[in-house]
This record gives structure tokens, C-alpha cells and sequence, in this order.
């Protein structure tokens, strides 16, 4: 993604782009919500980077924090002794592999909280189906896609005082066409510049 992102902002091969959005729905969501947060290119290409995350069943929280109760009040997670996975990589920071490995993580918080992100997240996007992650340390996070994306959305803005906008798209399930011809995605995935 790094060199596509890299070839992409290039003026002489794409003279006239004035903006990339990246997203992906479920687990291209997934995706993006990570890549957002690890990505070494976002401040190093010439053209405004935004992410889209749409309908993702997990994200990456970057301190042991979870949504608790009927108002998803942030706290340690209740149940760490037998979800002990909870706080690893991909749902939260230790244990990384990979190109996140050798990132700190101060600064994967500082990037998570800088970059523009928007979470759009189905209305009715409320069932266990399309690959729903129903592991332990996604429970963690919520019980459906939505009330994750929620959760986690306020959590980032309020802990860290992101500004990212969290988008919930009227009738719309765990379906990346519904969500992407919707009118509030159209607005986001095509800025007007």
C-alpha cells in the first residue's frame, strides 16, 4: 500500500489528483483502521490522505480501555484474566509483528489521533454475519459491528482528542453497496475539492 500510495501522489505521472481516500468495508475496514494508525507514508506524499473505515468487526485500541456498560464508558477491561488476548495485536498493541513491530507506541497514538478518519458504520449492521469476529478480544470491543465502531470512534476522540467523524448510515447492514452509493459515503468517498 506504501508504494501504491507513494506512485499515486506522484505530480508527473498524476498531475491533476488533488486528494486520495482510502477505504475498505468489514474486513477491508479492518484494514484501513490499521494501516490509518501504522502507515509511515501519510505525512510523507504530496497529496491529502483521508481513510474511510466502513463496517469493520475490530479495531486496534491502543491502551487496555474497553467499552463497558449500557453508555460505553471507557475502562480496563473487566475480564482480562480470561481474555487474555484482548490487548494483542490486531485488537490492541502488544504482541506486533510485522510492519507495526518496530513503530512505538506513542507514536501509532499520536498517529491514530492526527489522521483524518471517518467511520461509516451501518445502521442495522446490529447481526452476526459476513465473517462477524466473534472472538473473545473483538467481544471486547461490542457486540455488533456498530456499536464496536461507535465505541470506538468516541473513544478515540475522547481519550485523545482526535476530531475523526463517525457516520451511521441509515438502513444499511454488513453490505458494502449499501453503504458506499448512500448519500452521506458519497459526500465522504468524493470530495468535492
Amino acid at each position: 500500500m506504501d508504494a501504491i500510495l507513494r506512485q499515486l501522489s506522484r505530480k508527473e505521472i498524476f498531475p491533476n489528483l488533488k486528494a486520495i481516500v482510502l477505504t475498505g468495508h468489514s474486513a477491508g475496514g479492518q484494514f484501513v483502521t490499521r494501516y490509518e494508525m501504522a502507515n509511515k507514508v501519510h505525512d510523507a506524499i504530496s497529496v491529502p490522505l483521508t481513510y474511510v473505515v466502513a463496517n469493520p468487526s475490530s479495531y486496534a485500541y491502543v491502551d487496555p480501555d474497553r467499552p463497558a456498560g449500557a453508555n460505553n464508558e471507557l475502562r480496563p477491561f473487566g475480564d482480562a484474566r480470561n481474555c487474555t488476548t484482548y490487548d494483542s495485536w490486531p485488537y490492541g498493541l502488544k504482541n506486533r509483528t510485522g510492519y507495526t513491530a518496530a513503530i512505538p507506541d506513542d507514536q501509532l497514538k499520536k498517529q491514530l489521533a492526527s489522521r483524518p478518519v471517518t467511520y461509516l458504520l451501518g445502521e442495522i449492521d446490529i447481526l452476526p454475519l459476513g465473517g462477524f469476529d466473534g472472538s473473545c478480544p473483538a467481544m471486547a470491543q461490542g457486540p455488533t459491528r456498530l456499536a464496536r465502531g461507535q465505541a470506538f470512534g468516541a473513544y478515540v476522540n475522547a481519550k485523545y482528542k482526535a476530531t475523526h467523524k463517525v457516520v451511521v448510515v441509515p438502513l444499511c447492514g454488513h453490505n458494502a453497496r449499501c453503504m458506499f452509493t448512500s448519500e452521506p459515503a458519497l459526500a465522504i468517498l468524493f470530495p468535492k475539492i
